[in-house]
């Protein structure tokens, strides 16, 4: 299975752990996918942090509820994306693997239980551009090989 690493790990630095569990999430038609925009502006695949007792697909279903009110058919797993990024709102540094999945199909089962975020459909290149997490480029890149090959 793959593992892609983003950003550099710096020594001498202080990482905390963050573990994550994402996912593309295309329309029917397989030409957009849908983005989360957090209130600091930046883009993001759903999904979210995985917290204690919970498997990544327990924690997908459980961001996916959160963040856009979806149930999904969670699919192919495509791989682990390492991220070492500093966190300016939180002022520390991170290490962020991200656990990357596609749904094959979802339902908008209710609203979002988070209301901060902006959501939005974009077409798969637009939405790769806005990404700020390189982990998330890369999960939505291995997407888009299988699908817009088809």
């Amino acid at each position: 299975m793959t593992i892609a690493t983003f950003g550099q790990k710096k020594e001498g630095v202080e990482y905390s752990n963050r573990y994550g569990v994402y996912a593309v999430i295309p329309n029917p038609e397989n030409d957009k996918i849908i983005l989360v925009q957090a209130p600091n502006g930046a883009w993001f695949l759903p999904g979210g942090e995985i917290e204690a007792g919970e498997d990544h697909l327990s924690a997908l279903e459980r961001e996916l509820i959160e963040e856009l009110g979806f149930t999904a058919q969670i699919g192919k797993y495509y791989g682990q994306a390492d991220e070492y990024f500093y966190s300016r709102h939180r002022d520390r540094y991170f290490y962020n693997p991200a656990y990357i999945y596609e749904t094959t199909s979802f339902e908008q089962s209710q609203k979002p239980l988070e209301d901060f975020n902006q959501l939005a459909w974009f077409p798969i290149d637009e939405a790769i551009e806005k990404l700020k997490r390189g982990s998330h480029k890369w999960g939505v890149e291995m997407w888009k090989m299988e699908h817009q090959a088809k």
